[in-house]
């Protein structure tokens, strides 16, 4: 009787092995899954709190005096250089910082705030050529300043690059060569660093701005495909073109890229109504000169109006009387009241 029961009970034993490795493979896949939908809820998290869009900064509280006996006197210049600052720092101190060459999850992953980021940066470059060409200089004759040469091209280093030197250690080092004029404007013996507040230099860099805008609203309509008719000789008889194009063309943005395009937009408009009121303060007798403050005040809202919140969790491509909206139009409708504001302020500033 002892062999027999120790005996089954060997047999039993023996029995319940396999159940036993069983369990063992289903507890360790449990806890891999576990693990693994763990790092991508924490990659998620991550990911949505990078693509939170910076707010507005201050710009007002960037002017800077120059003190004489009693009295007090603006620093020209100061503002708009300081606010470029300003701007392209926030590129890379922002929730997540420089996310346009990340290789890496979550960035891999992340298309919008990298838009974003490269409309400030034209933004940026653009500013920052029109500093070195035309604010700094007070002639077509004159030297270039030797901190915004070198500032300008670098810029205009590769966005996208990650390996060394990384596209934001370029931009770190132009935004200090930036600071370098800038302190240079706020010293009294370096009187060969200027600042030149003249409608003609305003209105060459708003030259700039009218076309980038333009550009981006024609790339925002085109979101429901449209036929244009082809403009590009109009108004000179005489006018040629290397190649001959079509009268009649469609145009419609890749679905892929309208989420890219608005951003990219939003992130342009961002950085420009920044710059805006940074004129507002270095070019204000010339705006006064020109009666144009309202005009400038009036751009500045409609950029404003491209910074709402956007409660859909995705940029919906509605067509234009459909039920459903397109987040694409209504970014256009904005961005082209303010271009033909623009258009308007450029008109009065070349008036004499």
């Amino acid at each position: 009787m002892w062999r027999f029961g120790k005996a089954k009970q060997a047999a039993t034993d023996t029995s319940t092995e396999p159940f036993e490795g069983v369990s063992n493979e289903n507890s360790l896949f449990k806890r891999v899954l576990f693990v693994l939908l763990f790092f991508i809820f924490a990659i998620y998290l991550i990911g949505v709190y990078w693509s939170f869009e910076p707010d507005l900064m201050a710009v007002e509280d960037d002017l800077a005096y120059r003190v004489d006996g009693q009295s007090k006197q603006l620093i020209v210049g100061y503002t708009t250089v300081l606010t470029t600052e300003k701007v392209a720092n926030k590129l890379l101190d922002k929730n997540g910082g420089y996310l346009s060459n990340d290789v890496l999850p979550p960035s891999l992953f992340l298309d919008n705030i990298p838009s974003w980021e490269f409309g400030v940066l034209v933004q940026v470059r653009d500013m920052a050529s029109s500093l070195r060409n035309d604010m700094s200089r007070s002639q077509s004759q004159s030297l270039e300043n030797a901190d915004l040469k070198e500032a300008e091209p670098l810029f205009n280093n590769d966005h996208s690059v990650w390996l060394f030197p990384a596209a934001e250690g370029r931009y770190a080092k132009a935004i200090e060569k930036l600071a370098d004029f800038r302190k240079q404007l706020s010293a009294t013996e370096q009187p060969k660093v200027q600042f030149y507040a003249r409608a003609d230099n305003l209105n060459a860099w708003l030259e700039l701005v009218n076309k980038r805008l333009g550009g981006l609203s024609q790339r925002l309509s085109a979101s429901v495909g449209q036929e244009r008719l082809n403009t590009d000789l109009s108004g000179d008889a005489e006018a040629t073109q290397s190649t001959k194009n079509n009268q009649q063309f469609a145009v419609k943005t890749p679905w892929l890229d309208i989420d890219d395009t608005f951003y990219e937009a939003r992130g342009a408009c961002w950085a420009l109504i920044h710059f805006l009121k940074a004129v507002q303060v270095d070019f204000k007798p010339v705006l006064e000169k020109k009666n144009a403050q309202a005009s400038l005040a009036q751009i500045i809202r409609e950029l404003e109006a491209t910074q709402e919140s956007t409660w859909s969790p995705m940029v919906l491509n509605g067509s234009g009387f459909g039920i459903v909206a397109n987040h694409s139009l209504v970014m256009a409708n904005y961005i082209s009241r303010a271009n033909a504001g623009l258009i308007d302020l450029r008109e009065l500033l070349a008036k004499g």
